[in-house]
């Protein structure tokens, strides 16, 4: 089901309910370049029971891009959480919101925000860093340093166009976002979706994200969270859920997946859904069902 949402700046934010009204709630929030197909494996396991709710960051998927400069920005990601979160849940309704990269970044962002403290119940980061992400990334085979950092920010803000899915396209997605044994199926769906994310907005969105900075967010997200990373994520590397585990106020555990990559979702669907269900059974429990507009 399609549920209209607004942001604050009268943006327009694509939505999409599924599952059993009544059902314990669960939001996911993507990440950079990808959309609500992303959370494919997700939504078909989880909307069996859970109430589900996905939607489109700005510029992504069927969300259109924003109007100027000034909607691409931190504050601007947690708009659209609020307003995800005000139109799909009844007031007071809680649910377990789930962020991968970019999304849960937005999470971060959107901590002290008062519908995220109304709405979670609890949280899961996925494969996601507060701040430090050029100069943490892996992404080049260089030694750290400054060197590595300017060329990192090249690349991932390169403007030149993806193109088509090629093989050769998919091979360098696979090197720079997935683990080294990732299924060609899964490879070829994480392709078809970045490739289809408009070149202005990755561009737009990888300016905010060299210099993100939402380290405050994360001391304001008080609600149980819980961290999960690949050990082979080249964008985020595991330094990021590490530290995001010690700052956390209540982290529930963090899980490093052997040989997984940044694309957890599609990599590894049944360790995050599995994720996604204990914090939903601990925190929202089988009574405790909050009703979805």
């Amino acid at each position: 089901m399609k549920v209209n949402v607004t942001s604050a700046d009268g943006t327009p934010v694509h939505a999409e309910v599924y599952g059993p009204e009544g059902a314990p709630a669960v939001v996911l929030s993507h990440g950079w370049t990808c959309s609500t197909e992303f959370w494919a494996a997700q939504v078909r396991d989880l909307s069996a029971d859970h109430r589900v709710v996905v939607y489109d960051q700005r510029g992504h998927g069927r969300t259109p891009a924003a109007a100027g400069p000034g909607g691409y920005s931190t504050e601007a990601l947690a708009d659209d959480l609020e307003a995800v979160l005000t139109a799909t849940l009844a007031p007071g309704g809680k649910a377990v919101l789930a962020g991968h990269s970019m999304g849960g970044m937005t999470l971060m962002a959107a901590a002290g925000r008062p519908a995220v403290r109304e709405h979670a119940a609890a949280v899961l980061l996925c494969s996601t860093g507060p701040s430090r992400l050029v100069a943490e990334s892996l992404v080049l085979p260089l030694r750290a340093g400054r060197l590595r950092t300017r060329l990192t920010g090249l690349v991932l803000g390169a403007r030149v166009p993806l193109g088509p899915v090629t093989p050769v396209s998919k091979a360098i997605l696979k090197y720079a976002t997935m683990g080294p044994g990732s299924a060609p199926a899964a490879v070829a769906e994480c392709a078809r979706i970045v490739h289809a994310c408009p070149r202005a907005v990755r561009v737009a969105w990888s300016h905010v994200l060299a210099g993100l900075d939402v380290e405050a967010g994360v001391r304001e997200l008080t609600v149980p969270t819980a961290v999960i990373v690949g050990t082979a994520d080249r964008l985020t590397p595991p330094v990021h859920a590490r530290a995001l585990a010690d700052a956390l106020p209540r982290c529930t555990g963090l899980e490093e997946l052997t040989g997984v990559g940044h694309m957890t979702p599609v990599e590894a669907p049944e360790a995050v859904t599995a994720r996604i269900r204990a914090l939903v059974t601990t925190y929202l429990g089988s009574t405790d069902k909050e009703e979805a507009a």
